[in-house]
């Protein structure tokens, strides 16, 4: 069964097994952009005050810079696509900001309503991160644990799911789940969420789908290019406390330092 064959419905998915091995939440997959995509011309930043809805997106430069941040590369045995950054919105880039959270270094905050991802620092800074978050009725909201963290994750299907959707047996928790991959809708790192020592489900995973960055397309869990999983994965502090808004920061988008 290929990627294709998965509709874009999403999912939460529980515990996998006794033994310690969890099941992310699941994300809407979609087709990767082809090579030809890869290699469309670069446009310069523009500086004009953000656009109305209905306009298209602020688009970028091409630079040295931001092709290494976001270049393909060999992690764990697999091969992560490049992302063709200059389709994005510019602002979800990583990139260092005056923290906005007034949390202390080491906490990980999400903005929810702004798609934000934020590491606080030393010294007034946090990194911030784009994300795509869960739809509405899905969000999850409050404080917890990163718990546990996995590099290059199986995805397992509980009976209930597979209940509702028999074509995924063959991810299911007796069959081993989906191998870790690309392809796999956890990508290549997990973070577990937990809060008074249980589960949430909650979960920051990657995702090779770019365009999905600023959406709100996955069932609760907070997804990251895979690139900037990876670069969050070796930041984030063991046991590091997390907590997640549902209402904006009043300073989210902040100042690139």
């Amino acid at each position: 069964m290929t990627r294709r064959n998965l509709t874009r419905r999403t999912f939460l998915v529980l515990s996998a097994s006794a033994g310690g091995t969890l099941a992310g939440c699941t994300t809407a997959l979609q087709p990767r952009p082809s090579s030809l995509a890869l290699a469309a011309p670069p446009v310069r930043v523009s500086a004009a005050p953000p656009p109305a809805p209905a306009a298209a997106a602020p688009t970028v430069q091409r630079t040295p810079e931001l092709d290494a941040w976001f270049a393909a590369r060999e992690d764990g045995g697999h091969t992560i696509p490049a992302v063709p950054y200059w389709r994005m919105d510019p602002k979800f880039f990583r990139q260092r900001v005056v923290d906005p959270t007034g949390e202390p270094a080491g906490t990980v905050v999400v903005d929810t309503p702004n798609r934000f991802l934020y590491l606080v620092e030393p010294g007034g800074m946090a990194l911030r991160y784009g994300v795509g978050i869960g739809r509405d009725g899905f969000a999850w909201g409050g404080e917890g644990v990163i718990h546990w963290r996995q590099p290059w994750p199986r995805w397992k299907v509980p009976a209930e799911m597979v209940a509702r959707k028999p074509s995924l047996e063959i991810y299911s928790v007796a069959n081993g789940g989906m191998a870790p991959g690309v392809d796999n809708p956890l990508g290549a790192r997990a973070l577990y969420i937990f809060q008074n020592g249980q589960d949430t489900l909650y979960r920051l995973h990657g995702t090779p789908e770019w365009d999905s960055i600023g959406g709100a397309n996955s069932s609760g869990c907070v997804r990251l290019v895979n690139q900037d999983v990876i670069d969050l994965y070796d930041r984030v502090p063991h046991h590091a406390r997390i907590v997640v808004h549902q209402a904006p920061l009043m300073a989210a988008v902040g100042a690139a330092a």
